[in-house]
């Protein structure tokens, strides 16, 4: 009989998942995320809401995305439309741009919440979403508007990053290698754009990349003070 090489599986800890949890704050977000497009996908098909449902994707859109305007009259006084800094984020154009931005917030809300924990993960992305829309409303010019969560997951993307950084350079390792997943996606964003066209969305994932990464300094533990230090011992 041959021998089996198999190291064999450890017993499980009662009380203790083989899994680590989503934190619940990433939960929730993706829930209402998946509320709102569930309501506004059974509108559009007429499933819900009468005949007026059909335009609630467009209505929303126009209620609460971020464009280039919306900044200059928020400037102008008009203090409630800075609230769509925020809310442009739950709003997004197809099932599909709903489904892949609360799969890549799941995944990265969970990696970035084991490594900074459920509130600086809240954090991150809120200050990624604020940041990337007013780096896009800053720089996009009178285009299409921003709406959707990818600069606050292109944020988590950052904080990961940064985290990684740490991880390589306490390993002794070469740390340009905690770029590499936004090198991929800034790759595939430039190949979309040859193939397709260009979208000025990106630019608020690259500003939501730049806030989250800057948050995840200064919340990650010593915060900057830790980062010189660990410049300095370079």
């Amino acid at each position: 009989m041959a021998r089996s090489f198999q190291k064999p599986l450890p017993e499980a800890v009662p009380g203790t998942s083989p899994v680590n949890p989503v934190p619940p704050v990433v939960l929730a977000l993706v829930l209402v995320i998946a509320g709102i497009e569930a309501a506004v996908s059974l509108g559009g098909q007429g499933f819900v809401g009468g005949p007026g449902a059909v335009g609630w994707r467009v209505s929303l859109i126009e209620r609460f995305a971020v464009s280039p305007a919306v900044l200059d009259y928020a400037l102008q006084g008009q203090a409630g439309l800075w609230t769509r800094f925020v809310t442009y984020a739950f709003v997004h154009g197809s099932v599909t741009h709903a489904l892949f931005g609360g799969a890549m917030l799941l995944a990265l809300g969970k990696f970035v919440g084991e490594g900074m924990g459920q509130v600086r993960t809240l954090a991150v992305f809120l200050a990624a979403t604020v940041g990337g829309g007013l780096v896009f409303a800053l720089t996009a010019g009178d285009r299409q508007p921003l709406f959707g969560a990818y600069p606050g997951i292109y944020g988590l993307i950052g904080a990961f990053t940064y985290l990684l950084w740490l991880k390589l350079g306490r390993a002794g390792e070469n740390r340009l290698q905690a770029f590499r997943m936004i090198g991929v996606l800034m790759a595939f964003q430039l190949g979309y754009a040859i193939l397709f066209g260009s979208n000025p969305q990106w630019i608020g994932d690259v500003g939501g990349f730049l806030a989250g990464g800057a948050t995840a300094v200064l919340l990650a533990p010593g915060g900057v003070a830790a980062l010189l230090a660990r410049l300095r011992t370079r």
